[in-house]
């Protein structure tokens, strides 16, 4: 099968409840049933981040891989970096279901999944048997229990487990579903979490770099702590952002109104102006991953020249499917040549 054909089938999915679909799909994917990606990376695409190489800037965000079940069929459809998770030290089976839903009208998702996923044991399991050499990135993106938590003895213990293993790290404070959660992006907590993982850090072979995820719905005064925090504590970058708990007046489907994180094509315009401040604040002094909307090559593209070194999809892919991966790589390539940049490099941060 191709990535084209997988997408074909794709609308087969829409008659059964939105998790039910996302498993199989999952199971699909990491059978290798979607095939892989034939075509060849535009040259303009290949970028450096954080010292890692990357063969494209367009990921596969965190939530849609949360047991590392797929990285490598996922990254064999084109992406340039897969991002699994998030893991907590112990399985959790989540929130009750139903607690995804689909909002088609708008090209939307709502979920209040609460970091369902089987733990660190089985992640690491699927990890350690992953080929040494990926045809991509592979970033672990790590949480904390709903109960029992103490986040500066977890965070650090989560990565010193995957340093081995993963090339970059991000610290998930910014999910809507985990009551307490977002408290920690407090600028005292979060450089107190992130200092504990430093001190972890600095006895480790192998030290991955560390981004931090964090929330599209932070007021404006409070970015510019949590971007200081960060750079005082040597972070590598942040991911802008996570879903929202806001609702646009413009959503027209009847699940609306359901409880949980808002992801898709209403987040776009809010992620996208967070990603836009932060660059503007960090100066240069972290890498910024875009994620929030994107559903074909312009969005992405707007996200790049928002500030974005890298971007990342969730819910376009899952409504598009495998073939939407060489769309927008394609697509992206054939912007860079319109406003004549030889790489996303030279375009990061031109409209910010």
């Amino acid at each position: 099968m191709t990535p084209a054909i997988a997408s074909a089938l794709m609308p087969l999915m829409r008659g059964l409840d939105a998790e039910t679909a996302h498993g199989i799909a999952l199971r699909a994917l990491a059978l290798g049933l979607a095939g892989q990606d034939r075509g060849a990376d535009h040259p303009s695409l290949a970028t450096e981040v954080a010292g890692l190489r990357f063969r494209n800037p367009l990921g596969l965000a965190a939530g849609f891989d949360k047991n590392a079940e797929a990285v490598l069929p996922l990254l064999r459809l084109g992406f340039g970096f897969v991002e699994a998770g998030t893991v907590t030290p112990r399985p959790q089976a989540g929130n009750p279901r139903p607690r995804l839903f689909r909002l088609t009208e708008d090209q939307a998702v709502i979920n209040r999944m609460g970091f369902n996923n089987a733990g660190l044991d089985s992640y690491l399991a699927r990890v350690r048997a992953l080929p040494r050499l990926l045809p991509g990135v592979f970033g672990a993106n790590i949480g904390i229990n709903k109960e029992g938590a103490d986040p500066e003895r977890d965070y650090p213990a989560l990565y010193e487990a995957l340093a081995p293993y993963a090339d970059y790290v991000t610290v998930n404070v910014s999910s809507p579903n985990t009551p307490g959660l977002r408290d920690l992006q407090g600028e005292e907590r979060l450089a107190s979490i992130l200092a504990a993982i430093n001190a972890r850090r600095a006895g480790l072979a192998k030290r991955p770099p560390l981004f931090v995820k964090i929330a599209p719905d932070l007021a404006d005064d409070a970015l510019g702590p949590i971007v200081e925090a960060c750079v005082a504590q040597g972070i590598t970058g942040l991911i802008i952002s996570n879903t929202t708990i806001t609702r646009p007046a413009s959503l027209r489907s009847g699940l609306k109104d359901q409880a949980g994180g808002l992801s898709g094509a209403p987040l776009f315009a809010l992620s996208t102006a967070m990603l836009r401040r932060c660059h503007h604040i960090a100066q240069g002094r972290l890498a910024l991953i875009g994620v929030g909307g994107i559903a074909g090559a312009e969005q992405a593209y707007a996200k790049i020249r928002a500030g974005a070194s890298l971007v990342q999809l969730y819910s376009g892919f899952a409504y598009a499917g495998p073939v939407l991966v060489r769309q927008i790589l394609d697509g992206l390539a054939a912007l860079l040549v319109r406003d004549g940049f030889t790489s996303i490099a030279d375009a990061v941060g031109k409209d910010a």
